[in-house]
This record gives C-alpha cells, structure tokens and sequence, in this order.
C-alpha cells in the first residue's frame, strides 16, 4: 500500500526482455537502501526489487502489467516517479494506493498559471463511475485531487513542489501516464454493480 507522495525520481538504467517479461534496471538515491522482495511503486506501479547493485535495483514487469500501464514506453534515460510502501505509523498525507494500475490516460492540455500547472486528461470513459469532482486520483504513482470532470476527462493542478520533484516536468501534450482510481470508488462501483445483477436474476 502506497500513499502517492513521490520520494525521489528514478532514472532507467537498463532494459531486458525476456519472453513476455521485461527487467529494468534503475538508478535512484535510495535504490542501496531497499531490500530484495520488497514492493516499490514505479510511477505508480507496484513491482518487486529482485536485484540490487551499488545505486541501482532491478524489477520485472510481467505481461499483464505491461498491456495495462506505460511500461513498455520506458527508454534508457526515462526519469520515473518511485515510492517505498507507506508505514503503519506514518501520517497518510496522500490517499490510499495500491499501485494497482487500473489504464493509462493521456495529456491533452498544459497550462502554466505563473505559479502551478493545470494539467488535462483524457481517459477511457467506461472508468467515469469511478471519478468525482474534487476526488482523488492517482497519476504516475502522485496522489492529486481531479476537477473540471466529464465522462472522460479531468483537470489537476501541479504546484511547484510537485512540478519540480516528480516527473510532471517531463511530461508533454499527447503523453501517456499511468492512472489508479480511488479505492473506495471501485468498492462502491462493485456493490452497485452487484445489486443490479441481484435485481435480475
């Protein structure tokens, strides 16, 4: 479990397929500080380290994740978003993650507002249950509040913090990322789902 606040940006070293799976080699400052087996959030998604080496760790992303994140985009020199599991008795100052990457969205508008960055969205609308105005939403592994809502797309806004310690600065119009809905929407949107079917059957 994760919180969408980001603690450093990783950068990717090395890339090997093999069969279906691809390994990635990546660089950060607290790539010698993680364990083998333990569960780190790569731009929002939640892989294995199964090798570390010197400022470098290892992990492999098997073919379901990559038909449904971004993944497969990553070229040598990508800066990605990363993220340790939050701790039992830490302040949650983000929203419950999984990093359990539900599709990818694209970047269809940046505006600079002298002072943050709107960032707008499109995504797949057969997800629109899962948003509301002023929710929460998980993009490229960065916790953010949406708005500007509509069946399919939504608005952030990135202030400089954000914009200078994620990979935001990096994104561009037409850009894809990784998005997770809120939870607690997808529980809601299961119990509907499962009442409608009762009140057929």
């Amino acid at each position: 479990m994760f919180t969408g606040i980001i603690e450093t940006i990783g950068i990717v070293k090395g890339i090997k397929r093999t069969e279906n799976n691809i390994t990635f080699g990546v660089q950060s400052a607290i790539s010698n500080q993680l364990k083998i087996d333990q569960s780190i959030a790569h731009d929002g998604v939640c892989l294995t380290v199964i090798k570390i080496e010197d400022d470098m760790h290892y992990v492999t992303a098997i073919d379901e994740t990559l038909s449904k994140t971004c993944l497969q985009q990553w070229e040598i020199g990508s800066a990605i978003n990363l993220e340790r599991a939050m701790l039992n008795n830490a302040r949650l100052d983000g929203h419950f993650v999984q990093g359990h990457v539900d599709s990818t969205a694209i970047c269809t508008s940046i505006e600079n507002r002298q002072g943050s960055w709107l960032y707008q969205f499109s995504f797949d609308a057969g997800f629109a249950a899962l948003m509301i105005e002023k929710g929460s939403v998980c993009i490229n592994g960065t916790s953010l509040t949406c708005f500007g809502l509509t069946n399919s797309t939504f608005v952030v806004a990135i202030i400089p913090y954000t914009y200078q310690h994620t990979n935001f600065h990096d994104l561009k119009i037409g850009g894809n990322v990784n998005i997770e809905f809120d939870i607690l929407g997808k529980y809601i949107a299961r119990r509907l789902q499962l009442e409608e079917i009762s009140k057929t059957s």
